[in-house]
């Protein structure tokens, strides 16, 4: 399957999974999964609690290796690799829970994803051109531990950016923020979605509704549907296994 935005050429392929599936004992958590993303795409990933999305991000990131199938970034077989391995290949992982040091600044907790992947002279100019473009400048010498939960998330997304990864994959960016904090966010990710390619997991349907181009919705360890995220919230089966009245 060609990656593709709505009403556009076909993008190239930066990630593909292919007929990957995730047994936990007698249960099939995903079965047999294909889906590719291109570069530069944005796709968020919907469903039900237990429909398999968790568990194929998971994949994705090499939390869980898959029981069957293969995932590759361009020309890498990534299947089953250690985090720290998919990291180095250039695939950045922000978790739903702020992963930061609190004692330390936003600018030194910046730093530390920036150093790890350059030189120091390097390092120093990727912090300043991500607290500008994440709008962190003015609170860049506070330690994290007296920020704000949306002010903290956005530290720990300029952090993954800073290790110049290809693929940006985002787990629940929204949960816990205020409507002031979702709406930032959703801007944040239209501009980072400029020069990265991104998959964002999210249950928060209207903050969906703001960042979603294309969707993909699995349903009972499979996908349901992939399609524009307008086709796919008006979509009668969608309603019927997940929105119901989010949608109406």
């Amino acid at each position: 399957m060609t990656a593709t935005r709505p009403g556009a050429a076909p993008l190239r392929p930066l990630l593909q999974a292919t007929d990957v599936s995730m047994r936990f004992g007698g249960v099939k958590a995903v079965d047999s999964v294909n889906f590719t993303l291109g570069e530069v795409e944005l796709r968020c990933l919907i469903g039900p609690n237990g429909a398999g999305k968790s568990t194929f991000f998971k994949m994705l990131t090499g939390q869980l290796k898959p029981s069957s199938g293969q995932i590759r970034l361009r020309d890498a077989d990534i299947t089953g690799a250690h985090p720290h391995e998919i990291a180095r290949a250039g695939v950045g992982i922000k978790t739903q829970v702020p992963n930061v040091f609190n004692a330390l600044t936003v600018r030194e907790n910046v730093f530390i994803g920036a150093a790890r992947r350059t030189s120091v002279k390097r390092a120093d100019a990727i912090v300043d051109e991500m607290l500008v473009r994440l709008r962190l400048t003015s609170i860049a010498s506070l330690a994290v531990g007296q920020l704000a939960h949306g002010q903290r998330q956005w530290v720990e997304i300029a952090t993954v950016l800073a290790g110049e990864p290809e693929l940006v994959l985002l787990d629940e960016p929204a949960a816990g923020m205020t409507q002031d904090e979702v709406h930032r966010t959703a801007e944040l990710i239209g501009e980072i979605n400029k020069t990265h390619a991104l998959i964002v997991v999210e249950h928060d349907m209207p903050f969906i509704r703001l960042i979603a181009k294309t969707v993909t919705v699995f349903n009972q360890g499979r996908i349901l549907m992939e399609d524009d995220v307008g086709r796919v919230l008006a979509d009668q089966r969608v309603r019927d296994v997940y929105l119901g009245k989010q949608a109406a």
